[in-house]
């Protein structure tokens, strides 16, 4: 099994580096990021997948609230029909993390890469001898730059442990799906907090090249995100100038800001408002008009 993600992923994880990094000049912290934005791009078809199931679900909330209402004291059966609500809508809340439980084998294995390619150690050493292929360029590769600015990607580097946890909180009140149910509310919070901060802690002894994987990976998926469906949950925390719908420019469907929103809505309240009091003036001058016709 060892023998097999050593020649199925780690051992093209390295020497790809090497190559990736040869060709900008033997910075590896270029071949890092060159190398996140390849893998974003070949699972970026299930990112869309999981994006537009988020947008799904969002949509859903409507029909959930009244689920949940009308089977508020049979839970059995609120689990039977929002599974039902699930498959006529053609959503999958698994389907939501398939794009981190894919890269997960990648980031283990990058992980092993920046210990063998950036050795800290004769043993890390000695390991990348035995995993490189035999060709001239990639023997020339070595040793690659391990220096991006001012940091060393072979150590940790709190700098970039506190952007991971900066774009992990970002991306997942991005993404975040809006519930009327306290108790997922609360869940989502806790969530929202424990995520960065459990990844954060781990990060601080892991090398750095590691949180720029992480790093260029959550920006990238941002970026996706807000291309497809807009700011999502990070709407709320924007001033109101700044688009809130899908692009920049705010597609179809985009709101401009819940501020504006609530005018409209006010507006309306009042139109309607006035429309009723003619109606109920001119329901009242009829009835004095039958009643003088009566006379």
């Amino acid at each position: 099994m060892i023998e097999l993600w050593d020649k199925v992923l780690l051992e093209p994880l390295i020497n790809g580096l090497l190559v990736l990094s040869k060709a900008f000049g033997g910075s590896f912290g270029l071949a890092i990021i060159t190398l996140t934005i390849i893998v974003n791009l070949v699972v970026l078809p299930l990112t869309l997948r999981q994006i537009k199931s988020t947008k799904a679900m969002q949509s859903m909330q409507p029909k959930m609230q009244e689920l949940q209402k009308k089977y508020a004291k049979d839970k059995q059966k609120l689990q039977q029909e929002t599974f039902k609500l699930y498959k006529e809508s053609g959503v999958n809340p698994l389907g939501c993390a398939l794009p981190l439980v894919i890269q997960m084998p990648v980031l283990i294995a990058l992980y092993q890469a920046i210990m063998q390619t950036l050795p800290t150690t004769p043993e890390h050493l000695f390991g990348l001898s035995q995993r490189l292929y035999s060709f001239s360029f990639i023997q020339q590769a070595l040793p690659p730059e391990s220096n991006l600015l001012w940091i060393n990607l072979a150590y940790p580097n709190f700098f970039l442990v506190l952007l991971v946890m900066a774009t992990m909180w970002l991306s997942q009140k991005m993404s975040a799906v809006p519930s009327t149910d306290p108790k997922q509310q609360q869940m989502q919070s806790m969530m929202l907090w424990m995520m960065p901060l459990m990844f954060g802690f781990i990060f601080l002894s892991f090398p750095s090249g590691l949180s720029m994987y992480v790093i260029v990976g959550n920006v990238f998926r941002m970026g996706v995100q807000y291309f497809v469906m807009g700011w999502g949950g990070l709407a709320t925390m924007l001033p109101a100038g700044i688009p809130f719908g899908s692009g920049a420019k705010g597609k179809k469907g985009g709101k401009p800001s819940p501020d504006k929103d609530a005018k409209e809505i006010e507006i309306a309240a009042k139109k309607s408002k006035v429309t009723t009091t003619k109606e109920e003036g001119a329901g009242d001058g009829t009835s004095r008009n039958k009643r003088k016709n009566r006379r």
